[in-house]
């Protein structure tokens, strides 16, 4: 049975990771008969939104407990992930990408990403082994490699001009499908960064979970 980490950044699309893409990736491995082993760092989330109104709330959360909603308390520290024991890595979207797993919603191309994903990243990659980075994700990838990649994050100008700058190949993609960088065995899809509802979320998700247990073959 393949094993597949799954790096969570919180619980909610607009502080952590993004449920829906949190939990069809989930279930897609399931289905497949992989793996998932869920990671995610533990420390104090940068902000807390309240999902109804949208306002910052004056709380402190920690992006590890919070996750651990999503993964059924069945989760990790993502610094006690090790690249031997798995075989691919699969990172969901949501804002928490952006502001828990990097400081990407503040400093943009200048972006630095939490140092235990970064490690983790790198050494499945020089393993050979396959990554998925869904929604705004990819945006951290081009400040993890410092080597040319392609990657999509949907149809968004100035995301993908935020990521060329970076040093990426941004190429658009509907909700739908993926981008394969075969030579770097990564694939990307937009997910909610175009979606309309989770049925939408759910085609590109699936496909990039499929493709990247391919890619342990």
């Amino acid at each position: 049975m393949k094993k597949v980490g799954v790096i969570l950044s919180g619980c909610g699309v607009y502080d952590g990771s993004e449920i829906h893409e949190a939990v069809l990736t989930l279930l897609a491995l399931a289905r497949s008969g992989a793996e998932a082993v869920c990671f995610a760092p533990d420390k104090t989330q940068s902000d807390v939104i309240n999902h109804l109104t949208g306002e910052q709330m004056a709380e402190s959360r920690n992006v590890l407990i919070e996750a651990a909603r999503i993964a059924r308390g069945q989760i990790r520290p993502l610094h006690q992930a090790r690249a031997e024991e798995l075989d691919a890595l699969i990172v969901p979207g949501g804002f928490g990408a952006a502001k828990n797993l990097s400081d990407f919603a503040r400093q943009g191309s200048a972006c630095q990403v939490d140092s235990h994903l970064k490690t983790l990243t790198q050494q499945l990659h020089a393993a050979g082994k396959p990554l998925g980075f869904i929604c705004i994700a990819p945006a951290l990838l081009p400040a993890i490699f410092d080597i040319p990649l392609r990657l999509t994050i949907g149809t968004d100008i100035d995301t993908a001009e935020v990521i060329e700058d970076m040093g990426g190949e941004h190429i658009p993609c509907p909700v739908e499908d993926i981008v394969v960088d075969e030579d770097n065995k990564i694939v990307t899809t937009p997910a909610w960064m175009l979606a309309q509802d989770i049925a939408e979320a759910a085609v590109g998700i699936e496909k990039l979970v499929a493709r990247v247990l391919v890619l342990t073959e």
